[in-house]
């Protein structure tokens, strides 16, 4: 016997157990309730029915007690009393009676029996007193039928029940070694690489997958084997199990799909029988798919350092990676699994012969986004106006789930407005709603001197952008209307074209531009406000990854000194280095983000005029396009217009030069007079240090004055 033989009668030996567990189980609950149906059965007719001796009967009848009475096959005569008797034959007989009488109203409804003598006088005495007298037809056969039908009719019945019960619990405590598996086919998935756009990479080394499906005699005939498993590695929502149900969708294959949860029960044991009846169950059906989904919840590794210890856990994972050895993938069996953190994946899973392809599903590009959207959008009503390209450049970084989700909350606010068609504009408000800082929020009024600190604060950020073009990116839109997600206001950036480097240059200018909200608050108003709280966070992460990552700093260079860990999760990155270093970096961050605090003062200092003119512009219209900012910035200093500046059209207030904010409205804000710039230009040591690192990438700056804690949790800042 070889080794898969055993294997699989090993396999067989132990899936027999679980089967006949319910049977047995059932046999038992049968018996059981045979016995308490007979007992009560019983128990009844004894209070019911009660033997009387003969003489006791004639009694009864000469004292004009007897009802009825009825002559049976089997040599007995049963005996009904009058309604109003009293007949008791025994002191507890006559407590049962009053008892019953003085409950109800009633009397206890008792039938008596005896044995029939041969009694000529019997027939007369019966007829002088008046009582019914009947006979029993049914012979002995039919009585016996009867008994057994009492009996097995109840009996049936709880069979029924039991059985429905068991198919509706099928997980429960009767079924806990057998597997959950869901299986899919081609009609029941209907997914396949049609339906995944953005994934090109992924998609091919699959299709290698399915062909050997379809064709595995031309991949034999030079000697090539199916992998035994493909890894599918990325952040959440970028479509791996969309991936999985494509594969079984083109390879016309049964699909098993399970989730690593699905393995581990309270029980030990339970999840190695169900990794063990899954394998079973698949080689029947081969060629076959099984998909694991999260499969980190039980290929954990095993060390300790990353919660190593539980018992049920890596008893299913050793029953995993005996199934894997121990299966024939000639026979068309092949193993997907997904996962976002592969790195606490046990190494003894990711070998080769188990997990043969690491198979990397990552957040699309520009062309992947394209893609996605108009999978998306194929069943939308869109009218002339959508550009899906410009959408798919703003969203950077997201991924298929949220390029959906943009889709569907566009066609939403068509409908809202009571449209038939999906407009570019409801799609970029979709866009907002999705990624950037949630709906706008129309239940929170800001006083007038917020109104003008959120509008210098926003028309900071995308003025020193503008100054810094070469390295910035442009500005889409500028807002002070609050969102939901706690944001007063914020400057959307987006990229004019796909980047996968930054410059130096490029890092510097976005922590200027970062660092100009808080500057536009000091230079107008002399103050400063908890709105900066997410800018300054974002700055931090910009700047530490820089310092620690990017070798972009003079006094460290090019060491490392942070890893990135959960890279598709979180993304944090992890000092590698001891403390002293690490007070170190904190220095150098806040030299840089000092310098780039200054470089942002000068500039708005420098085009005060300017921030005056478009911060009051802001304030009135409340919401204004990148276009209309950089028109207005054009036309103020005194730049030649663009092709681009024809189409857009401003309010004629806004050309006005003395359309700025008075003197006296900044007194809403603070009393005070500028300081010198020595105590202006920088940003303090405390502000600096005292935020933890945020995401690297920030497309949004905004601000809100709520608590700087609050702030810092905000993610539309």
């Amino acid at each position: 016997m070889n080794q898969n033989e055993g294997n699989e009668n090993r396999q067989g030996n132990q899936g027999q157990g679980p089967s006949k567990q319910p049977i047995i189980v059932l046999i038992m609950m049968s018996l059981v309730a045979l016995f308490i149906t007979s007992f009560i059965y019983n128990s009844a007719g004894s209070r019911t029915r009660q033997k009387i001796t003969y003489s006791q009967f004639l009694t009864m009848v000469e004292e004009d007690n007897v009802k009825s009475v009825l002559f049976d096959n089997d040599g007995k005569v049963y005996i009904t009393p009058k309604p109003d008797s009293k007949v008791a034959f025994s002191d507890k007989e006559k407590e049962v009676n009053e008892s019953f009488f003085q409950l109800t109203g009633q009397r206890l409804p008792i039938t008596y029996y005896t044995v029939v003598l041969n009694d000529d006088d019997l027939l007369p005495l019966l007829k002088n007193h008046k009582v019914d007298i009947d006979a029993n037809g049914s012979n002995s056969t039919s009585a016996v039928i009867l008994n057994i039908l009492s009996f097995v009719i109840p009996l049936a019945i709880l069979w029924v029940i039991f059985g429905f019960a068991m198919k509706k619990i099928g997980g429960g405590a009767f079924s806990v070694g057998k597997s959950n598996a869901k299986v899919y086919v081609e009609k029941q998935t209907g997914v396949t690489f049609a339906d995944v756009a953005g994934q090109d990479e992924a998609k091919e080394s699959l299709q290698e997958v399915v062909d050997f499906l379809h064709n595995p005699q031309k991949y034999k005939a030079i000697g090539a084997r199916l992998p035994k498993g493909a890894l599918l590695v990325g952040p959440p929502g970028t479509g791996k199990t969309l991936l999985a149900k494509a594969v079984a969708g083109e390879a016309k294959a049964p699909f098993f799909s399970l989730a690593g949860s699905d393995f581990v029960e309270m029980f030990v044991g339970v999840g190695a029988s169900r990794v063990r009846d899954l394998f079973k169950e698949a080689q029947k059906a081969a060629p076959a798919i099984i998909f694991i989904d999260e499969i980190d919840a039980i290929g954990k590794s095993r060390d300790s350092r990353y919660g190593g210890g539980n018992d049920e856990r890596e008893q299913t994972l050793n029953q995993l990676l005996s199934e894997m050895d121990g299966f024939d993938s000639s026979k068309g069996l092949l193993i997907l699994a997904a996962t976002n953190r592969p790195d606490v994946l046990d190494k003894a899973l990711l070998r080769p012969g188990r997990f043969d392809r690491r198979i990397i599903v990552d957040r699309p590009d520009f062309k992947g986004r394209l893609e996605t959207l108009k999978v998306h959008s194929k069943d939308v009503m869109m009218d002339e106006s959508v550009d899906l390209s410009a959408i798919a450049m703003a969203s950077a970084g997201l991924v298929g789930s949220d390029l959906a989700n943009i889709i569907n909350e566009g066609a939403i606010i068509a409908v809202k407005n009571h449209r038939q068609f999906v407009s570019q504009a409801d799609l970029f408000e979709a866009f907002e709603l999705v990624a950037v800082g949630g709906s706008e929020r129309k239940d929170r009024p800001m006083s007038e001197a917020e109104k003008k600190t959120v509008s210098y604060h926003e028309v900071g950020h995308a003025l020193v952008s503008a100054l810094l073009k070469d390295n910035s990116e442009p500005v889409q839109k500028i807002t002070i209307v609050p969102r939901t997600m706690g944001a007063l206001g914020y400057t959307l950036q987006t990229p004019e074209e796909e980047k996968f480097l930054q410059t130096e240059a490029e890092l510097y200018a976005k922590i200027t531009t970062y660092m100009a909200g808080r500057a536009a608050e000091k230079l107008v108003f002399n103050t400063s406000t908890s709105g900066a709280a997410n800018d300054i966070e974002s700055a931090t992460a910009v700047a530490r990854n820089m310092v620690t990552r990017f070798g972009m700093s003079d006094t460290f260079g090019m060491m490392g000194l942070a890893t990135v860990s959960d890279q598709y999760l979180e993304g944090r990155a992890q000092l590698t280095c001891g403390e002293e270093t690490a007070s170190k970096i904190d220095g150098e961050v806040n030299r840089m983000i000092k310098n780039c605090y200054d470089e942002a003062y000068s500039l708005l200092k420098e085009h005060r005029h300017t921030l005056d003119r478009i911060a009051a512009y802001l304030y009135k219209k409340e919401t204004i396009t990148g276009k209309e900012f950089m028109k207005l910035f054009r036309i103020i200093e005194g730049l030649p217009e663009i092709e681009e500046d024809a189409g857009v059209t401003l309010d004629p207030a806004a050309t006005d030069p003395s359309n700025t904010i008075s003197p006296e409205d900044e007194k809403l804000v603070s009393e005070k007079k500028e300081e010198p710039a020595s105590e202006e230009k920088a940003v303090s040591e405390e502000e600096a240090q005292d935020v933890e690192s945020a995401s690297e990438e920030e497309p949004v700056s905004g601000e809100n004055p709520a608590s700087e804690e609050a702030a810092s949790e905000d993610n539309g800042d």
